[in-house]
């Protein structure tokens, strides 16, 4: 059939996806201001939206057996205490004597019972090791016997299991400087493994370590599980220097070698915090964030709660950011939320929306600080070192009342170690390792989460206008040149000149972040004049690189259309290493990405508007608004910023990568848009 005029002129359909993208496209703004302004409600509704925490695997039965702990058993946790404190008074050479007496306790209870040697080991920042461990054993030249600290290692064999699995109890101790809190804590451990020695329905080993902190409670578990995991061939699973071994009485009893258990189910950091004041209901603190925003199964920690308060009568807390408890501007959008709430159940009682004032400004001060924590992705405790082995661990940071005497100590030493025994008998109910509940969530309570198919939304909300910009920038741009220069075509080709320029401001995004450890060889340095030399050789570089860019006065279209890819494409992978970095720097990365123009084609508001995201954009003055604001700690000067991007190399954590290769490149072609010369 001959084709007529008629449809040889009609253009041809594109399907129904094809014409949504394409308005889409050429409603840019209208999209951009919508998905940003919805991401930043979705993420003040979180505590609106958060649920309470339940207990997913039924086979923990938190609180299903009666506690089993005696008064014989607190008795000689008792004892145990007071031996401690004696020894604290009277011997000079503590480092030794202390680990001797609880090593001899152990092996009294019927215990398996070793010593762990291990020296200090100092953060280092290295290029090369950045997200794994550093070899240790090339740091050991020309160290004493006084530099080693001891771990003591208690194991009980499970009557009922294989030896394939093991819970672990945590207690660390500074021998130097033994404190009334690290002796309850040991007393509190005495007590669980003085009972789990004659228990008969064990199904776990049980492994006491009574962890040496004098180096830090991070630096001992990690040397101790570096050790536990690293396989022993002849001797090397031996204690570092036969001159360095604990001589003591009970030499046939305390092995010289490193002694396993099974597969670790979970850790418990045991821990006592400074009394509180009279009268005050006892409390317990539950810390479990890890590094790079990693968290245990959320069924630990419910366990743990629920234990805590419907057994043993504690009031559970998290870690908040008490300064923003007393927000204004919080309370107002609280009560926003309280109002709809009201006029949603008059509307309909089966809606449960809204909840009151104080909750919401309680549960936004401790999502941020949740969300905090898991952006700067170092652990808030030692229980850190055990997830880097995919081992669910959490610290227990018991806050008892002022108490003077033996019996209020004997009180705490019940409930401790009831609290413990339960969440160990939970645990060993267990066949299979924590996967029914949670990883990745934010807490808003102890009882109440935000789970990831919540906070994703808020994510993607705020990162959604990122490909829509970058499509009708780049089809803006074919369209002016249709109009203006008829005469010489589009070439696709062009788009290559501007991702040069991307490509180079990426590359030394990345050299920036080598430049620390060259700095580090500088002998005698400190730390202002470490951050000004690293300031200094990165806009040198910066400059030497600059003379490859191209500026084109028509180009800027383009360079803001593949600048604002490279973010959007850095978010996203930033987003499964850690969503908390990636959120934070969506808030900060998108509003500038979006408004970025040259200045000399924006008008004066939008220039002073742009001015200002350009600064606060800046990863130092972030630094300095956000301790301002929320009331960090740690001051607010230059040596203070060095040290917090110092923590964050030291750590391995993902963020500084993150800034250094994502977030400070990005902000570098916003500032080169903003000055291209149209």
């Amino acid at each position: 059939m001959a084709s007529t005029p008629e449809t040889e002129g009609q253009k041809p359909k594109h399907r129904p996806i094809v014409r949504i993208g394409i308005f889409i496209i050429a409603h840019s703004f209208i999209v951009s201001v919508v998905c940003c302004t919805a991401g930043v409600l979705a993420l003040l509704l979180l505590p609106v939206l958060a649920k309470k925490t339940y207990v997913s695997e039924n086979a923990l039965m938190p609180g299903s057996a009666i506690p089993m702990i005696t008064d014989q058993d607190v008795s000689g946790a008792n004892n145990f205490i007071n031996e401690l404190t004696s020894l604290n008074l009277k011997s000079q050479s503590l480092n030794i004597e202390i680990p001797r007496l609880i090593a001899l306790h152990m092996a009294n209870l019927g215990g398996e019972v070793s010593y762990h040697m291990f020296q200090n080991q100092p953060n280092k920042f290295h290029p090369l090791h950045f997200f794994t461990s550093t070899d240790t054993e090339a740091n050991n030249v020309n160290q004493t016997c006084e530099s080693y600290a001891t771990n003591t290692v208690g194991i009980i064999r499970a009557p009922r299991g294989d030896g394939k699995e093991s819970i672990v109890l945590v207690t660390p101790y500074n021998p130097v400087n033994l404190s009334p809190n690290e002796t309850l804590s040991l007393g509190i451990a005495y007590s669980v493994f003085s009972l789990l020695t004659q228990v008969s329905w064990l199904a776990k080993d049980i492994i006491w370590l009574a962890a040496d902190s004098q180096y830090g409670q991070y630096n001992s578990v990690a040397a101790w599980l570096k050790d536990y995991h690293t396989p022993s061939f002849g001797g090397f699973g031996k204690l570092h220097d036969d001159e360095c071994h604990i001589s003591n009485d009970i030499a046939t009893e305390v092995s010289d070698t490193l002694r396993r258990a099974g597969t670790m189910a979970a850790a418990l950091v045991i821990k006592v915090a400074n009394t509180g004041e009279a009268g005050e209901q006892d409390a317990l603190n539950i810390y479990a964030e890890a590094s790079n925003g990693q968290m245990p199964n959320l069924d630990l920690i419910n366990v743990v709660s629920y234990l805590a308060v419907h057994g043993q009568g504690l009031r559970v807390q998290v870690d908040k950011l008490v300064s923003l408890l007393d927000s204004t501007w919080l309370k107002f959008i609280g009560e926003v939320f309280e109002t709809v709430g009201k006029i949603a159940r008059s509307v309909n009682p089966q809606w449960k929306f809204g909840i009151s004032v104080k909750e919401y400004v309680e549960g936004s001060a401790t999502l941020v600080s949740s969300l905090y924590n898991q952006a700067l992705g170092v652990p808030t405790g030692s229980h850190g070192a055990f997830r880097d082995y995919q081992v669910d661990a959490i610290t227990m940071e018991i806050s008892p009342k002022l108490f003077s005497n033996s019996k209020g100590r004997q009180t705490e030493l019940f409930r401790g170690g009831r609290l413990v025994e339960g969440v160990i008998r939970s645990v060993n109910n267990l066949l299979e390792k924590f996967h029914q509940s949670f990883f990745l969530y934010l807490l808003t309570s102890s009882n109440k989460f935000v789970s990831v198919g919540v906070y994703m939304i808020a994510f993607l909300l705020l990162v959604a206008p990122l490909p829509v910009l970058a499509a009708s920038l780049f089809s803006d741009t074919i369209k002016s040149y249709v109009e203006s220069e008829k005469n010489e075509p589009f070439k696709s080709w062009r788009w290559l000149y501007p991702t040069k320029t991307v490509f180079l401001v990426h590359l030394w995004g990345a050299i920036v972040s080598l430049l620390p450890y060259f700095i580090y060889q500088i002998p005698d340095s400190q730390p202002t004049s470490r951050l000004l030399i690293w300031a200094s050789l990165s806009l040198f570089i910066l400059f030497v690189l600059g003379s490859f860019f191209r500026a084109r006065s028509a180009e800027w279209a383009l360079l803001k259309s593949v600048t604002v890819s490279s973010a959007f494409i850095g978010l996203c992978l930033m987003s499964v290493i850690n969503f908390a970095t990636a959120e934070i720097g969506a808030l900060l990365l998108v509003p500038m990405c979006l408004m970025t123009k040259p200045w000399r084609v924006a008008g004066k508001v939008q220039s002073a508007l742009n001015l200002v995201l350009v600064i606060i954009g800046f990863p130092g003055a972030t630094f300095f608004v956000v301790k301002s604001v929320f009331g960090f700690e740690n001051g607010s000067s230059l040596v203070e910023f060095w040290y917090w991007v110092e923590s964050l190399w030291a750590w391995n954590s993902a963020t500084y990568i993150y800034i250094c290769m994502v977030h400070l490149p990005c902000w570098v072609l916003c500032i080169y848009i903003l000055l291209h010369p149209c």
